[in-house]
């Protein structure tokens, strides 16, 4: 044997990509324990991690019905013959995705699902800027499972302490909403039921399933927070027509609107006014009621940069970062979408004034 077959090769490190996360969520009943039954007993091909939270008030119906083909509860991490992991925890999911990561290789993908009674948008913040977490993870969007039986009787509930409901609030921040138990409701009832939600989340796409069977690529690998979407900011705006004109008139408090014009921004400029109107506590609407932003999206124009500037914003967080090049500067339009409680186009625009074009501002 030669010398140089002898020769050790050098050894080349291992790099594990970061791995992705989707928060299913969705008020008691919707069907997020029968979707997520589904991914752990069909052949999919996919390797899943799931992590069924089985902790909350008023969840002993979902607890009964996690995980397990014989209806049987887990506290440890089980291999199943498809290839998926799954847990069940009682905590809020960040011990759980810690533990999880120690088997780091063994799956492609994470599935969270939340109480009935949760609001996703702290578990959401936990995974999307958590520096620790997510040098390991990271946030690739929410989906929210909707009853489309109760579905608006949910989304109606008022609350004696005036706050927005459970169900409005899932809906809100959801990057997807599967319409589930479509065979309980006529054509008319279904069409309600998106419309309604449409007047919450214009921003989300539409799903339509019935016992939450659910094509997997319609909810996985959506880069919803990285600007690496499926469907691009700008085909999505398009897509939901939307324009500075457009705004839902249902009489309710939660609502999606569109901010858009035209011109370079002062991009320091602009992340003060988002970070103010994000965190300001006492933004008020002409009404006297304070409004609150519950999620942004948005396409801008900077100043003296080709690129498009990604921003986004999921409660008081607040995110931005370049992307590729804007196609046709005459196309180089700033969008802002929000979504949120007594939101008020005047009083909104008014903050950004001081971000626009010198020529609109005035």
């Amino acid at each position: 044997m030669s010398d140089e077959e002898e020769e050790i090769p050098d050894l080349v490190p291992a790099t594990l990509e970061r791995v992705p996360i989707t928060i299913i969520t969705g008020f008691l009943g919707a069907g997020k324990t029968t979707l997520l039954n589904y991914v752990l007993t069909e052949q999919h091909g996919k390797r899943i991690a799931v992590i069924m939270n089985e902790f909350g008030e008023g969840d002993s119906i979902e607890k009964s019905m996690s995980v397990g083909q014989e209806g049987e509860l887990y506290e440890e991490w089980l291999e199943l013959r498809n290839g998926c992991l799954c847990c069940s925890v009682k905590d809020n999911g960040v011990k759980a995705i810690e533990n999880l990561m120690t088997k780091r290789g063994r799956f492609d993908y994470v599935l969270l699902e939340t109480t009935g009674l949760a609001d996703p948008g702290p578990i959401a913040s936990i995974f999307w800027l958590d520096e620790e977490l997510c040098s390991e993870i990271f946030l690739d969007g929410v989906i929210t499972m909707v009853d489309a039986k109760h579905c608006i009787q949910h989304l109606q509930e008022i609350k004696q302490d005036g706050s927005t409901n459970e169900a409005t609030r899932q809906v809100a921040l959801a990057d997807v909403i599967i319409i589930n138990k479509t065979d309980l409701v006529n054509s008319e009832e279904l069409q309600r039921v998106k419309s309604h939600i449409r007047s919450i989340n214009s921003l989300a796409k539409l799903k339509e399933t019935t016992r939450a069977r659910t094509d997997l690529d319609t909810i996985l690998d959506l880069n919803a927070y990285d600007g690496r979407s499926k469907t691009g900011l700008e085909e999505l705006f398009q897509e939901r027509g939307f324009n500075k004109d457009r705004e839902h008139r249902i009489d309710q408090n939660v609502t999606t609107f569109t901010l858009e014009f035209t011109g370079d921004v002062d991009k320091q400029k602009l992340d003060k006014v988002l970070q103010d109107i994000l965190w300001d506590r006492d933004l008020i609407n002409s009404k006297g009621e304070r409004q609150e932003i519950y999620r942004l999206k948005g396409l801008i124009s900077v100043a003296g940069d080709d690129r498009r500037l990604v921003v986004q914003a999921v409660h008081e967080l607040y995110d931005s970062f370049f992307t590729n090049s804007w196609e046709d500067d005459a196309k180089r339009i700033n969008r802002i979408v929000l979504i949120g409680k007594n939101l008020e186009r005047e009083s909104l625009e008014s903050r950004l004034n001081v971000c626009r074009p010198s020529s609109q501002s005035s």
